[in-house]
């Protein structure tokens, strides 16, 4: 098996050698990724499978291979652990090269290995140990190598490094410790005389300079230059530059013409080519992707690109996937960036630089990038630091996704090197040290709601939060976020924010065998809008509705609609006459909750829009329909010059009392229902429903059909205030049996009315009469108010599935509504937990608040029941989402929901974002309520559909 790699790479060198001499030649000695791995030979000092010689996958991180063991850095915290494991690993890989490539230059690169890093070529030392895990390296071995012989590579890596600066920096951290050689290791084969390296800065107006370094540089040398656009077939004269043949660092410059600048929403790329010549002959082609994009730091202003005062969306984001830990793929790294671009984000930041083929996906599909070196409160050493600082910069530095440097997180900078940057980047990128207001950037991390205090409200500096909305569990990430948003957006001095994080950061246990596989060490790493597989939390698209490129200020749709909306440009580069607009009217039928239908489009067309630039907003307007009023919502999708979905928004045509009485089934029965009346119960009874009521307290007894007990009872309790019975009276029509209560405190009457076909009518007046709820002593409201509605009993067991009408699909809390939208729903039971069931993380979760329902249709496996409110902007509760189980510090997971499993709410709380509710925006606080003498009082109108054959 050795001798067919060798012979192998043997041919591949020779293949490559002829048909590219002139460029320096890529030959990997690993896998190009996890996905396609090469084996090489393995053998770990500690933990699982050590101390014997086998193979592993390169590249990999050893403990998702089966080996060593699991640590993640927050061992000496929370974890309460004793020092993290340091298990050492030893790999040797055989390889041939061709006899070609004896007057070349040789050297090897390791993408990333964690975390100190020895190499030998055939027991001969390739250079200094390396020390940093999420570095590129490399050593020149041209002189250690034998050509058409075998070749013996040997790489000790020690997970734990004897640079304890380097271990505070990447190891006694917030995320996952792993170990191993984790990016590919290549070889890279160039002439004798070659561009080693190329530093560019190209502006907006076509100049470009660019530092080059070169190595054995003849005399009478030349560069000449040439650009080529990635997505299209323009050509570009080619600019011939002349060297100083006494320098091998040196700078050139040129300009061309009507170029097309690179920016997040319009992300154009050109190949730079950059031929060493010398008279006529081309000595070495050196080739690297760019784009042409102005950046200007201004303190006291902002940050511009291209001559736009920017607002970065942005996220952060851990390179990790379950399966492989840091070692990923360029296909995960497209989908995430295309995740980040869905969310209508322009911005990501990392901890650590990240693989370089997400930077390419930044540069292709369009994304800022703050670009970090790693320091998680602590940071490197000077001499470690400056070497890590030009090993990021230099390979990074030609990305025009990447517009600021990171130095360190919150603490960990070093301030003697913050020059390094600037040393190996021609462009000058700004140095920030996240979370500190620092030379003029001010990056707060989790600031408040009303964060002050010469910081923002009276702040002079560049205001631009690299850490916010803190997403563990449920929570932050789209809770509160329109808030903070639009008060920060306030500011001219306002530059954007990166919430904290993209993902759930779970790993696959190799060492488990139990029922739970993925960790995530339960709350310490689950702060994503993403399952670890990328599954869609319900932030996901509370995000992408807040952040949207195209705002629609508020509008209700009533009988004069004329087919207008008022629509604000919130890009920065783009005319919204580059989207397109589509409208769709459906309409449902009169059985949708009681049949397979589907909603019907009865109407749709392309909406025209004129030219609305960045900043303005203007009307757009379509031609009304004329079946328009027979439909039941109104949906606008919008779709970007890339053709991706930006936003699908929806407007009910009709109020919900309307829709209500028309989705309920009616039967005509004559004959009619009864009431009657003891000291202890009131019965109400018809041919399909019998319902019993407590005299006493106003709630279900029992309800039964033709098939027996619906198991719907012990309610209306009261939800945020307290009530209590004080009269019952009853009463009969043609049409209907009726009970009244009365009462004294929150709810001023019930009214039950049970038709003759069936049909349960519950209307509920709370507040109206202050002066008779005065006996209370004002006390009938526990408190402020962030619970308000009434509350039933329905056990969870045999329940299947639920098909509504309403916003949805996803469970909301007060202050994440947005991200869903009304339509018709259908979702299964789950017993998600966000943040916790990675073994089944079902989306969207079943259980919790469901936001301006309609009507809907609970499946269980004991029969359908059938729910429907004529009150617009009512909160449907289904049952308590379950607790996690596996927290390792204290959390808040979620409010505390009302009694009962089954409530119609007017008011629910609010999700905490990290910090606790009043650290938040006015849309996270509880209610107050003032009753005066004279209100009508707020009125909830239910009805229940529970006969057995509807």
């Amino acid at each position: 098996m050795r001798l067919n790699t060798l012979h192998t790479l043997f041919v591949l060198f020779a293949i490559t050698f002829f048909s590219h001499a002139q460029e320096t030649q890529k030959i990997y000695l690993s896998g190009k990724d996890f996905k396609h791995p090469v084996s090489w030979e393995f053998m770990c000092t500690d933990g699982h499978n050590s101390k014997t010689w086998s193979t592993i996958n390169v590249p990999s991180n050893w403990e998702l291979e089966g080996f060593g063991e699991y640590t993640y850095g927050r061992w000496y915290k929370e974890l309460n652990q004793k020092e993290p494991s340091k298990e050492e690993g030893f790999y040797k890989y055989n390889f041939s090269i061709p006899e070609t490539y004896k007057n070349q230059n040789v050297t090897i690169v390791f993408g990333g290995a964690m975390t100190d890093t020895e190499v030998k070529i055939n027991g001969e030392s390739a250079g200094p140990i390396h020390q940093g895990g999420f570095y590129e390296f490399k050593y020149d071995i041209t002189s250690l190598l034998n050509y058409s012989e075998d070749n013996l590579l040997e790489v000790h890596v020690s997970k734990h490094s004897s640079n304890n600066t380097v271990n505070n920096a990447e190891r006694k951290t917030d995320w996952w410790l792993f170990g191993g050689i984790y990016r590919p290791v290549w070889l890279e084969v160039s002439p004798k005389t070659y561009i080693e390296h190329v530093a560019v800065d190209a502006k907006m107006d076509g100049s470009l300079s660019a530092d080059l370094d070169i190595i054995n540089l003849p005399k009478k040398a030349s560069i000449e230059a040439t650009i080529s656009p990635i997505a299209s077939h323009e050509s570009f004269k080619t600019i011939t530059i002349p060297l100083d043949d006494k320098k091998t660092h040196q700078t050139i410059s040129a300009k061309w013409d009507d170029v097309k600048t690179w920016n997040p929403e319009s992300p154009n790329l050109y190949t730079l080519t950059l031929e060493l010549k010398s008279e006529n002959e081309i000595l070495h082609t050196s080739k690297t992707k760019i784009g042409f994009r102005t950046l200007e730091f201004l303190k006291k202003d902002g940050i511009y690109v291209n001559g736009k005062k920017i607002i970065m969306k942005g996220i952060n984001r851990h390179t990790i996937w379950p399966e492989s830990g840091r070692s990923t793929d360029k296909d995960i790294s497209v989908l995430d960036v295309n995740l980040i671009k869905d969310m209508n984000m322009n911005a990501v930041r990392f901890h650590y630089p990240p693989d370089s083929h997400f930077l390419e996906a930044c540069d292709s599909l369009g994304l800022f990038v703050l670009n970090e070196v790693a320091g998680w409160q602590n940071g490197y050493d000077t001499k470690t630091g400056t070497q890590l600082i030009k090993e990021t910069v230099q390979r990074d530095v030609n990305h025009p996704s990447v517009i600021i440097w990171d130095h360190g997180n919150e603490g960990g900078w070093n301030y003697e090197i913050d020059h390094v940057f600037h040393e190996y980047d021609p462009q000058k990128r700004i140095v920030i040290h996240p979370w500190s207001d620092f030379d003029g950037w001010d990056t707060h991390h989790y600031p408040t709601y009303l964060t002050g205090m010469h910081r923002f409200n009276n702040g002079e500096n560049v205001f631009f939060p690299t850490e916010f909305m803190h997403g563990t569990y449920d929570n932050g990430i789209g809770a509160g976020l329109e808030d903070f948003w639009t008060r920060y957006k306030q500011s001219p001095l306002f530059a954007g924010g990166f919430m904290w994080a993209m993902l759930d950061e779970a790993v696959l246990r190799t060492d488990w065998t139990g029922e739970q596989k993925y960790d995530s060490k339960g709350n310490l790493a689950a702060d994503g809008v993403l399952g670890p597989h990328r599954e869609k939390e319900g932030s996901f698209f509370t995000v992408k509705e807040v952040w949207s490129p195209i705002q629609f200020a508020p509008k209700q749709i009533t009988q004069k609609f004329d087919g207008s909306f008022l629509v604000t440009n919130d890009y920065i580069f783009t005319d919204l006459n580059t989207c397109k607009l589509e409208y769709r009217v459906l309409k449902a039928t009169e059985e949708i909750l009681y049949t397979d239908d589907k909603a019907e489009v009865i109407a749709s067309n392309p909406i025209t829009i004129e030219s609305i630039t960045p900043g303005e907003t203007r009307t757009i307007h379509f031609n009304v329909p004329s079946n328009f009023f027979e439909g039941d919502w109104l949906e606008i999708t919008a779709t970007d010059k890339h053709g991706r979905e930006i936003y699908t928004w929806s407007w009910p045509i009709h109020k919900a009392s309307y829709l209500a009485n028309k989705l309920i089934a009616k039967n005509d029965l004559k004959k009619e229902a009864k009431a009657e009346k003891t000291d202890n119960e009131i019965t109400l009874s018809s041919k399909a429903l019998t319902v019993k009521l407590d005299t006493k307290t106003g709630q279900i007894i029992s309800i039964q059909n033709k098939k027996g007990d619906v198991p719907f009872t012990n309610g209306p309790k009261p939800v945020g205030m307290k009530a209590e019975v004080e009269d019952v009276s009853i009463s009969q029509t043609k049409e209907a049996a009726i009970c009244i209560f009365k009462y004294a405190g929150g709810i001023e009457t019930a009214t039950w009315t049970l038709f003759n076909d069936g049909r349960l009518k519950l209307e509920l007046i709370f507040l109206k009469n202050a002066g008779r709820n005065s006996g209370f002593d004002g006390a009938f409201f526990e408190g402020a108010i962030n619970q308000f509605g009434v509350t039933f009993d329905f056990p969870e067991e045999g329940v299947e599935a639920m098909k509504w009408i309403g916003n949805g699909p996803y469970h909301v809390w007060k202050n994440r509504i947005k991200g869903t939208t009304l339509g018709l729903w259908e979702k299964d039971y789950n017993t998600t937990v966000t943040g916790e069931s990675f073994e089944n993380l079902v989306y969207p979760e079943f259980k919790g608040y469901h936001a301006n329902f309609i009507g809907g249709n609970l499946k269980t496996n004991h029969g359908d029941y059938k729910f429907f409110s004529e009150n617009d902007k009512l909160f449907f509760r289904l049952f308590t989402p379950d607790l996690p189980k596996h927290a390792v510090s204290k959390v808040f997971p979620q409010p505390r929901f009302p009694e009962g499993n089954i409530s119609f709410m007017y008011e629910i709380p609010g999700m905490r974002a990290f910090k606790p509710l009043e650290h938040q925006g006015p849309e996270s606080q509880p209610t107050n309520i003032r009753i005066k003498s004279g209100d009508e009082g707020i009125p909830m109108t239910l009805w229940f559909d529970f006969r057995s054959d509807n």
